[in-house]
């Protein structure tokens, strides 16, 4: 894994230390030997990481930090403050900044190269969410900023054997997450499938165990795939651990655990967990407009169009029946005249959900436009599309529709029916054909369901 690591120091000796140790790892490294000139390299969008040093002539690290994390266009790139202060109160300061994490002065080598790849791993996941969302119509208007997203109350599930270690995390994280402890792996892994977890914390020195192996079993399932893993580590322990980091963990702990260190990367992680999830639910609800009509719920036009086309050829491929139903709402423009728009909406969906319930799960009901509806069934031959049109005609005629200020409004449907005559059909045959089916039912009275010739 590689990318473009922006180094930030007014010391010349440093930045050519680090971008050696970056460099014999394939990093591209980026150099800037102050604030100003780092904001800029930043908006350019010249980076995917940067290593900022806390202590700088004019505006100092956590300046740099807070402006990088107000700006849209900088807000999402993870920022590693580089310090040689080692009081908490140094690292609460960098995380109320914004900062993603941080290193202590002299840089140890494998933390310098973890923490790098573990985050440019985050943000290679979540740019890829963002340019998703984008293409989706979604702007960064309307994606929640990282920083905005709270990293207390997490659910935290540790799976640790030694007495000591848990009663520290416990004593730790009491008041700020919920923490459940376990100390069988597979135990674990069951809880872990069947609850939200925010993060796991896995102790690579079980007895009779590895937990490495628990590790690549929560990154296997579709459940934990996403969940974050911090892992928890002997000092000098570094085979193990860069193979953690090989299997997808997120970060580690080294034992004897540093409390504030610890709270300040589990908060980083569920962060991050967080605002991915709200992005991808957010596009996964952006998807779902795209294709669903937003006042009646069924499908809208466009999924129609694209999907139609599908169930031809799947039919034609196996020689099985496909019928086509649309539906049509008698003397609409008088329910809407007569009883407001209101009501009209009103009817809508409850025409909707009648047709819903008469038409099974693999029909695919859909909004064709104002009152016309269309039902694409397939493995329906004409004589039982029919028997299903006159199903719904009865479910719309049979009882009154109800709207808010408006008394009971009668409703009724008027209905084509057309079929799949031979492997050169189409979807515009189709659709044609039952159109005309419903104008012949149109000015045969109405409330009926006609068949195409």
């Amino acid at each position: 894994m590689t990318a473009r690591v922006l180094v930030v120091d007014d010391v010349v000796a440093n930045i050519k230390l680090l971008e050696a140790r970056l460099a014999a790892e394939y990093f591209e490294v980026v150099t800037a030997m102050n604030g100003p000139e780092a904001i800029e390299i930043c908006a350019r969008g010249q980076c995917d990481i940067v290593l900022l040093d806390v202590m700088m002539p004019g505006m100092d690290g956590f300046e740099v930090c807070r402006r990088l994390k107000a700006s849209p266009a900088t807000s999402q790139l993870p920022v590693v403050m580089v310090t040689a202060l080692d009081q908490p109160a140094d690292r609460v300061a960098g995380l109320e900044a914004g900062a993603d994490d941080f290193l202590t002065k002299p840089i140890n080598d494998i933390a310098l190269i973890t923490r790098v790849k573990s985050l440019v791993r985050l943000k290679t996941i979540t740019d890829e969410l963002l340019a998703r969302a984008k293409s989706t119509g979604i702007g960064f208007d309307d994606v929640v900023d990282l920083a905005a997203v709270d990293g207390a109350s997490g659910r935290v599930l540790l799976v640790e054997d030694k007495a000591a270690t848990v009663d520290r995390v416990r004593s730790a994280l009491a008041n700020v997450h919920a923490l459940e402890q376990e100390t069988d792996p597979q135990e674990a892994l069951f809880r872990a499938a069947e609850n939200d977890y925010d993060l796991a914390m896995v102790s690579l020195t079980l007895a009779g165990f590895d937990g490495l192996r628990l590790c690549s079993q929560f990154r296997s399932l579709d459940r934990t795939r996403q969940m974050p893993i911090l892992v928890v580590v002997d000092p000098d322990d570094n085979a193990r651990l860069l193979r953690a980091l090989d299997l997808g963990v997120n970060d580690y702990l080294v034992r004897p655990v540093d409390r504030n260190e610890m709270l300040a990367r589990i908060k980083s992680q569920i962060r991050r967990k967080r605002f991915a999830d709200r992005l991808r639910d957010t596009m996964q609800t952006t998807m779902e407009m795209a294709i669903t009509d937003g006042l009646t719920g069924l499908h809208n036009r466009r999924y129609l169009e694209r999907h139609l086309g599908v169930l031809v050829q799947q039919a034609v491929a196996r020689t099985k029946p496909l019928s086509l139903l649309i539906l049509d709402i008698d003397h609409f423009k008088a329910i809407n005249d007569e009883h407001g728009h209101a009501a009209g909406d009103d009817v809508l969906r409850e025409f909707s959900r009648r047709l819903r319930k008469a038409v099974r799960g693999i029909d695919l009901a859909s909004r064709l436009g104002g009152e016309e509806f269309v039902v694409a069934m397939p493995d329906t031959d004409g004589a039982l599309a029919l028997l299903v049109g006159e199903r719904i005609r009865q479910k719309i005629a049979g009882e009154p529709f109800q709207s808010e200020g408006a008394n009971s409004i009668p409703v009724t449907v008027s209905i084509g029916v057309s079929s799949l005559l031979s492997a050169n059909d189409t979807p515009q045959s189709l659709m044609k054909r039952a159109d005309d089916a419903l104008y012949r039912a149109k000015r045969e009275g109405r409330n009926r369901v006609a068949v195409a010739a």
